[in-house]
């Protein structure tokens, strides 16, 4: 997104019909309550973090998106270092979620409907290991339920090329920096947010009929 976001600031003539629909729309944010009994955890890197987050935070059942990083090896990183490629992370969301009121099904459909899983690493203009398709799994079940959808879109025929998403357990998660949380409903006049989050999101949300989400 840094890329990205140096070539929007550039070009600001760009940004007055974003600017304008972004003020209309409401931006899913993690509701603020305690977790419940029985919730669940699933993680997935899709791309830019900042995008996941308000992708799973949109669907009802789901209490928080939090944004961080995992899939590499190198212990603590932070945003400077993954974004280097050089820690081997992926920008990661860790979906906490009440599946009495969203399948974990549901979360998988809603990870490969959000994005393009036949680039390797980059999704649009992201470039980089950072930003690879990884479907994380905490258990075997979980793993069948990704690579049934994985076969239920390449049986179909869904896209032209082949799906490189990773399907691999989660070892461990990090959180991002504070300022990485929430961060479009914080920053609704940054360009790459206006711009490329936020109609991402609309066409998400749009397109992604299996999906109830919030009011």
């Amino acid at each position: 997104m840094k890329m990205f976001l140096t070539l929007l600031i550039a070009g600001t003539t760009l940004f007055s019909c974003a600017q304008s629909q972004k003020k209309t729309i409401i931006i899913p944010v993690a509701e603020k309550r305690a977790a419940s009994a029985n919730e669940a955890v699933a993680s997935f890197a899709e791309g830019c973090f900042w995008h996941a987050e308000i992708v799973f935070q949109s669907l009802v059942g789901v209490r928080d998106a939090i944004s961080g990083y995992a899939g590499g090896t190198t212990t603590n990183p932070d945003y400077e270092r993954v974004a280097s490629g050089q820690t081997g992370h992926a920008e990661t969301v860790q979906v906490h979620y009440d599946p009495t009121k969203v399948s974990y099904e549901t979360l998988v459909k809603a990870f490969f409907a959000s994005q393009d899983p036949t680039t390797m690493n980059r999704q649009g203009n992201d470039a980089g290991t950072e930003y690879r398709s990884i479907a994380f799994y905490n258990n075997e079940k979980e793993k069948q339920v990704i690579e049934a959808a994985i076969k239920k879109l390449t049986d179909a025929k869904v896209y032209s090329n082949k799906i490189v998403t990773q399907v691999v357990p989660l070892t461990k998660f990090y959180p991002a920096e504070d300022y990485h949380q929430e961060y479009i409903s914080h920053n609704p006049d940054n360009p790459y947010v206006a711009n490329v989050s936020i109609p991402d999101f609309l066409h998400f949300k749009a397109s992604f009929k299996e999906g109830n989400f919030k009011p």
